[in-house]
């Protein structure tokens, strides 16, 4: 674990450098720890730009882009370089807690503090229109009864998010080798819903925002939703906790900031995080994106980050990924 922190530090201090310099004394910043486009560099863009225009925060929002490790290498440096400063928060997700989970990252979740979620993608189990499975309670019992006559599919690799969230409603539907399920991973989840409607797998688990077109026309049906509430879009689409198992598949989108920040500071974000939260311009921006506008600030937030790294640590030693 030092070693890969090392690794890490060693190969990004020059560019850290010239971010660093980059970003004026005092001046607010987000770092998405990626390229730009995808999920991080859109929020910190939309959130930086919220946050300024609708005053919550004086002065522009500076975005600093630094990928590397899915979001390791900025880790690294907040954790070896700027722990304790106040106006910096680092994009992350559900994505990122996974690899943190599984030991890719150089330490666990409480190197840091966990601010707030604003949204999210909710995670979906789709099969097709005429699947023999009709509801989830058919599909547990199978996959509990012969799991390897059920070939699952999704967009990411064994251990990936996609595929936790799935094993998450197998343990709860008392499946108890986990490692017997099939799994199959598809470049995104709309070639894994063209495979299943084409009979090559039963059961896919994905974002709602990749394969909504698919369940718009009909060709595709949710047997849950891994939501806690039932999605705005499709409100017949039941959740997995309404069919009596307690289990959220969000793929979060939130930050965190510097794990020896103040208090005082801490809060302050908490409560901008919130106010931006409450605002129509983010839940506009958040819906046009794709993503279910969904809180979770402060402490409860925080709590909630611990047990998934947990539970997602759990399962990936359950099927082998880690030891």
């Amino acid at each position: 674990m030092v070693k890969h922190f090392n690794i890490i530090r060693k190969a990004s201090a020059a560019s850290l450098l010239a971010f660093v310099m980059a970003v004026p004394a005092g001046a607010a910043e987000c770092i998405a720890p990626a390229d730009p486009g995808g999920g991080w560099d859109f929020t910190c863009r939309t959130v930086g730009r919220l946050l300024t225009e609708e005053g919550i925060v004086d002065g522009n929002v500076q975005v600093t882009n630094m990928p590397g490790g899915v979001g390791a290498v900025a880790f690294a440096n907040v954790a070896s370089k700027r722990a304790d400063d106040p106006d910096l928060l680092v994009a992350t997700s559900t994505v990122g807690i996974t690899q943190i989970a599984q030991g890719k990252y150089p330490a666990g979740v409480d190197t840091m503090r966990f601010v707030a979620m604003l949204g999210a993608d909710v995670g979906v189990i789709a099969v097709n229109k005429d699947s023999e499975f009709e509801t989830l309670d058919d599909l547990l019992a199978a996959m509990k009864s012969d799991p390897d006559s059920v070939i699952t599919a999704g967009s990411s690799g064994v251990g990936g998010w996609d595929h936790i969230r799935l094993l998450q409603l197998a343990q709860a539907g008392g499946v108890e080798d986990l490692k017997t399920l099939r799994w199959v991973q598809f470049d995104g989840g709309s070639p894994a819903v063209t495979q299943m409607m084409g009979g090559q797998v039963n059961v896919v688990s994905t974002d709602l925002g990749e394969i909504a077109g698919f369940v718009e026309s009909g060709d595709i049906k949710i047997l849950a939703a891994l939501s806690d509430e039932p999605i705005e879009a499709f409100p017949d689409a039941p959740t997995a906790k309404s069919q009596g198992y307690d289990v959220t598949g969000y793929n979060w989108r939130g930050f965190y900031t510097g794990g020896d920040v103040s208090d005082e500071a801490y809060d302050g974000w908490v409560a901008n995080l919130k106010t931006l939260y409450d605002s129509p311009e983010w839940q506009q921006a958040a819906i046009a994106s794709g993503l279910t506008p969904i809180w979770r600030g402060g402490p409860e937030f925080s709590q909630y980050v611990i047990d998934q790294e947990q539970l997602m640590g759990n399962i990936s030693r359950e099927i082998g990924v880690i030891k």
